[in-house]
């Protein structure tokens, strides 16, 4: 396959990503807006930072770096290897859901039972989500080094919208089961999504007539499932060394990805109401970088993977290949640029009107409006990394992968020590002036509260799980 054809596919898969996203995607906003009107703080917070960062964090050490490893190289290879080697993230997903799921439930801070219910089996539920979405890891690769242009857009969007559906029902009609709700939710949202993958490839081999049925290496489903023949490896042993490369360099990538909410929830440097805000603004805040940066980033990964070639020097390959993949490169980089420095001029001016649109005063008072600017000039830098580390990822060989943790772990310090310094500061502007108010407070100043700060005698009690349901 020529380096003009695999760019034209991977400008398809972006394109066709993008608009599904953004169709899809604001489905979902509308229905989590919604969602959001019924929810108290904490439960935002325990959702969205504690239980999602377990779930994060298993499917990301379980899988990352064999998708990494996976997806690169040319068309010749021995697939059965490396379907054996994409099995193994399975067993791998379900030692650290164990893992973390001990760590989560024994190690943690647990919260009031009376504010935030059930919360062991959401440990165990969205643990049990991590597994499930692994099992889908064969058919996802498959499918994605092969150019299926709308099937990993359809399945995801699928699952994220049913998932909002099943959410919003039950919150309405059953508010009590407390963190049951997003657990089963969650659950959901990993089945449909793997059965999404499963179902298409099965239709796809039942009908010998359809052209990409003829482009896969596999002619049955059961030749998906791991396979064990004397003639051969179990895996291919280069890919397996370079996904254990990127095994250590992703690990330190998720400190770095994570950071602030391994920060949040090991440090308890915010209670859980203030984590709540502070991810809900985080989430509205990266929504572009998810609609458009993070398609145009998975697309162009498989595009310089398929071009260039790890091991070689530049001057080695074929110099078409190598100033294909200069142009692109500099297109995406330009349009990188443009979008995030778009982001940041509008975003400065209109951050407190989107958050009361979104959310209402809960967002829109206190430090709420000051995160959302702070994130608008994250997204331009988010928007450059997203495109250069497509590309350096792509392009670089095992030694250097290795030879890069390094920066990584010292980038992660930094960046953690910064955060680490929130318990004195609290989120950007707005919990300093909180703080501001109670020191003054205690000098017998007589002092309006700070937006978003109850004046009240029951202040110092845990709201209700549930706010504003009127059922």
């Amino acid at each position: 396959m020529g380096s003009q054809e695999v760019l034209g596919q991977a400008a398809r898969l972006a394109s066709s990503g993008l608009l599904l996203q953004v169709l899809f995607r604001l489905i979902t906003f509308v229905l989590n807006a919604f969602i959001l009107r019924f929810l108290s703080k904490e439960i935002v917070g325990i959702v969205n930072v504690r239980l999602t960062l377990l779930y994060s964090t298993t499917v990301f050490l379980a899988r990352e770096a064999f998708r990494r490893a996976c997806l690169s190289g040319g068309a010749q290879r021995d697939w059965s290897q490396t379907l054996n080697l994409l099995w193994l993230t399975v067993p791998l997903g379900v030692f650290w859901s164990l893992l973390l799921g001990w760590v989560w439930l024994q190690l943690l801070e647990v919260p009031d039972p009376n504010v935030v219910p059930y919360y062991g089996a959401g440990v165990v539920c969205f643990g049990l989500s991590a597994v499930v979405e692994l099992v889908g890891e064969p058919f996802w690769v498959l499918a994605q080094a092969h150019m299926f242009v709308k099937l990993k857009v359809l399945a995801e969007s699928t699952s994220v919208i049913l998932r909002s559906v099943l959410t919003a029902f039950l919150v309405l009609w059953l508010p009590h089961w407390g963190l049951y709700i997003f657990s089963l939710a969650q659950l959901f949202y990993t089945t449909v999504l793997v059965l999404c993958y499963v179902i298409y490839l099965i239709k796809l081999l039942r009908s010998p007539e359809s052209t990409k049925q003829q482009t896969l290496p596999v002619s049955r489903i059961t030749q998906l499932l791991p396979s064990i023949t004397r003639s051969r490896a179990f895996v291919n042993w280069k890919e397996a060394k370079l996904t254990w490369s990127f095994f250590k360099q992703s690990f330190l990538k998720q400190i770095l990805t994570e950071g602030e909410r391994y920060v949040m929830t090991f440090l308890n440097v915010l209670n859980f109401g203030d984590q709540g805000v502070y991810d809900i603004v985080n989430n509205l805040g990266s929504l572009v970088a998810r609609l458009i940066f993070q398609p145009i980033e998975e697309s162009f990964y498989i595009f310089f993977a398929k071009v260039l070639e790890r091991e070689k020097d530049a001057t080695h390959q074929k110099q078409e290949d190598v100033a294909v993949a200069a142009a692109v490169l500099e297109s995406l980089l330009k349009l990188a640029l443009l979008t995030g420095l778009t982001i940041t001029v509008f975003g400065f001016a209109y951050s407190q009107l989107a958050l009361d649109i979104y959310g209402g005063a809960m967002l829109s008072s206190g430090s709420g409006p000051v995160l959302m600017r702070s994130y608008c000039l994250y997204v331009l830098l988010l928007a450059i990394n997203g495109v250069t580390e497509c590309f350096t990822f792509a392009a670089m060989s095992k030694e250097e992968v290795d030879r890069r943790k390094g920066e990584v772990l010292w980038i992660s310090f930094y960046i953690n020590k910064t955060l680490m310094a929130s318990d004195q500061t609290g989120s950007i502007g707005g919990t300093r002036r909180e703080e501001n108010w109670g020191n003054r407070k205690k000098e017998g100043e007589t002092l309006q509260p700070p937006p978003g700060q109850a004046a009240c005698k029951d202040a110092g009690k845990p709201p209700a799980m549930w706010q504003g349901i009127d059922l």
